[in-house]
């Protein structure tokens, strides 16, 4: 009995999975084909709150939908209880959609919940979905990269885990500055008094700049302006979380969409 029982153990192990989706940046128009498969064939849904409700449409009738919100600066589902929460249903023979916004692997810790899954033994699954750095830079018509402006992208968090060293802005703005690369800031409106003083000990006061709240979204929200006059410019227009800050020159090519007048780069200024 012993053995049979350990035998239907070991099957639901086998047939239980986690897969690490990527919802995007909202718009559920941008979901990849292969996300909206992993949807469809979940038995149990764990929801970021960032994720736009209508991608839920896609789940099948006998899902079972959790909503484990995620987000900074409010009360949120430790990340502890989430991970339990995987390798119990996953172990019980479930198929697990961990839905998360933008990209598992890009701030949304995939790569500690992947690290956690495996270690007890779960096949692990990551289905990319795009970020909300690129969804903001598209929106405002720009790329990241430019052959003439911008040879390379950096993508960080304007937000550290408490205890940790706070981040080097200034060095960052140096290698901005002289890489010729696109800084893309997520989770900064909270700091952005600290990001603006060391960016600017680095970058020319002119440097475009931008935010972009709700990127793809219909609500979406996005202004221009230059590093001298970036927190001011998030006061005036009330913006809040979530939002993308965008510093570089590919900036210049949003600021001359809306006014051809202001098509200027930073070495200009």
């Amino acid at each position: 009995m012993k053995y049979a029982t350990d035998e239907l153990t070991n099957k639901r192990l086998s047939r239980g999975r986690v897969t690490l989706v990527g919802a995007g940046p909202g718009d559920p128009e941008l979901l990849t084909v292969k996300a909206i498969k992993a949807i469809k064939r979940a038995t149990v849904l764990l929801v970021d709150d960032l994720v736009n409700p209508e991608i839920l449409a896609h789940a099948a009738t006998r899902s079972r939908i959790v909503q484990v919100g995620k987000r900074g600066g409010c009360i949120s589902t430790p990340q502890s209880f989430i991970e339990k929460l995987m390798i119990l249903a996953a172990k019980d023979g479930e198929e697990v959609v961990r839905l998360k916004g933008g990209d598992p692997f890009i701030f949304g810790r995939g790569g500690e919940e992947a690290a956690h899954l495996r270690a007890a033994g779960i096949h692990v699954e990551i289905v990319n979905g795009i970020t909300s750095g690129l969804a903001a830079s598209t929106a405002l018509g720009v790329p990241l990269t430019h052959r003439d402006h911008a040879h390379g992208v950096v993508l960080v968090t304007g937000h550290n885990r408490p205890g940790e060293s706070a981040t080097d802005w200034a060095a960052l703005g140096c290698a901005v500055e002289t890489c010729q690369l696109t800084l893309v800031i997520y989770m900064g409106l909270a700091g952005i008094a600290d990001i603006q003083s060391g960016l600017l000990k680095a970058l020319p006061s002119a440097t475009p700049a931008a935010v972009i709240q709700h990127a793809s979204l219909p609500q979406q929200n996005a202004v221009t302006c230059n590093l001298a006059t970036l927190s001011q410019t998030i006061r005036e227009h009330a913006l809040h979380s979530p939002a993308i800050i965008v510093v570089g020159n590919v900036v210049a090519g949003a600021q001359a969409i809306s006014n051809p007048q202001t098509l200027t780069t930073a070495k200009a200024a």
